[in-house]
């Protein structure tokens, strides 16, 4: 190989970009192109990157197969972190099959945890699971074994299981550190401290209080009924109810768990299901008619009995009534929850993630934006939000061949 090219490469796989670029930045061959799109791509000029990639992809001749399916995984990665979550996965599979027929696993296992990150932006976390599984990361390198213990984690957490995402990431510090990359270990420090920072809140009777991660998977094992309000369901620790498409039913359930053991006036019930001011009639008949689809729906957990100003709720087998709420709470709290993460999302990929269309995640945008708590910057198909700067580019491209362990 050129020496330029593998000085580059191994000043990239140091973790150092800026290094490549002195190196390769006034060459137009197809391995300097690939080396500089990643390199840009760690700087965080994902724009310029993407079309790096493709133009080294365009120059590898027929012949180079494997170049060509390292680039497309480079494409896939940048796509991943641009939030272009509507890149052909097909493609992806193509690469990946291409690098294990000629014997390049690390690139090709790279490829699978791209995969396997795909689906756990979009939700799909029982399929991204299976996928994971089927890696064995003991031959991995440092950097990928960490990027791998990296997904360990995400999904863990998804799942609430504190205990495990805190062990991966135990294991992708000492990868991180390992490998010697200060972004990659910076990304596992993020990572981490999701952990530690409120993942909801306990309303119980009459009191508030903030819970971690650790805190609330022992909640939902505790035998408690937790009216759930992160994800509309209402459980105990042997059945859940999912309440996600009866939101009038929810709210009911929601009041009444807040209010438990004390039962809550008629009133206040039309008013958190119906907002309604004023109780007409009308209201009261329909209030009556929605405490009995609750009630047929929570039969197996709960009844709703009638008292003289209101209803009540009372657990069949639970001693105690919860409301699990989100740390704070507002109409567009499902969309600041994705920006969070401080990458820049387009509105096509929230509503992906979501599952909902683009114009309703457009107008939350939007009402976002007028109070102030998201950004834009761009137009049309590359206009992207957020609430934080756009991060670095911390995951590995390993677009260049292994090199060896010196």
């Amino acid at each position: 190989m050129d020496p330029l090219i593998t000085a580059a490469a191994q000043a990239l796989a140091a973790g150092d970009p800026l290094g490549t670029l002195n190196l390769v930045a006034l060459r137009d061959d197809a391995p300097a192109l690939a080396l500089r799109g990643i390199a840009m791509a760690r700087l965080g000029d994902l724009v310029r990157a993407k079309a790096l990639v493709r133009r080294a992809a365009r120059a590898f001749g027929p012949k180079e197969a494997v170049a060509r399916a390292r680039c497309v995984v480079a494409e896939a990665e940048i796509a991943l972190v641009s939030r272009d979550l509507g890149w052909p996965a097909k493609a992806l599979d193509a690469a990946r099959v291409t690098l294990e027929e000629h014997d390049d696993r690390v690139n090709a296992t790279h490829a699978r945890h791209l995969e396997v990150r795909h689906l756990l932006l979009i939700g799909r976390l029982d399929e991204a699971e299976r996928r994971l599984a089927e890696l064995d990361p003991g031959p991995f390198p440092p950097a990928l074994r960490a990027a791998h213990e990296l997904v360990v984690a995400g999904i863990a957490m998804r799942h609430l299981r504190a205990k495990t995402a805190r062990a991966a990431l135990a294991r992708a510090e000492r990868a991180a550190r390992h490998a010697g990359i200060p972004a990659l270990t910076a990304e596992v420090e993020s990572a981490s401290l999701v952990l530690n920072t409120p993942a909801a809140r306990l309303i119980a009777r009459g009191e508030e209080r903030l819970l971690l991660l650790e805190e609330v998977e022992a909640l939902l094992t505790s035998g408690a009924l937790v009216v759930d309000a992160c994800r509309h369901v209402v459980r105990d620790a042997g059945t859940a109810v999912s309440l996600a498409r009866r939101p009038v039913l929810f709210a009911l359930a929601r009041a009444l768990g807040e209010a438990w053991p004390a039962d809550v006036p008629r009133g206040t019930l039309v008013a958190r299901a119906f907002r309604a001011k004023l109780a007409d009639e009308s209201h009261r008949a329909r209030l009556r008619v929605e405490v009995g689809r609750l009630r047929t729906m929570l039969r197996t957990l709960a009844d709703v009995s009638a008292t003289k100003r209101g209803f009540a709720l009372a657990p069949r087998r639970a001693r105690e009534v919860v409301v699990l709420a989100r740390p704070v709470e507002e109409e567009h709290a499902a969309v600041l929850a994705f920006l969070a993460d401080g990458e820049a999302w387009s509105s096509s990929a929230l509503a992906l993630a979501l599952g909902t269309s683009q114009r309703t995640v457009q107008r939350a945008l939007d009402s976002l934006a007028a109070a102030g708590k998201v950004q834009s910057f761009g137009r049309g198909r590359a206009r992207r939000w957020t609430t934080l700067p756009v991060a670095g580019f911390t995951t590995v491209l390993l677009l260049p061949a292994p090199l060896p362990s010196g």
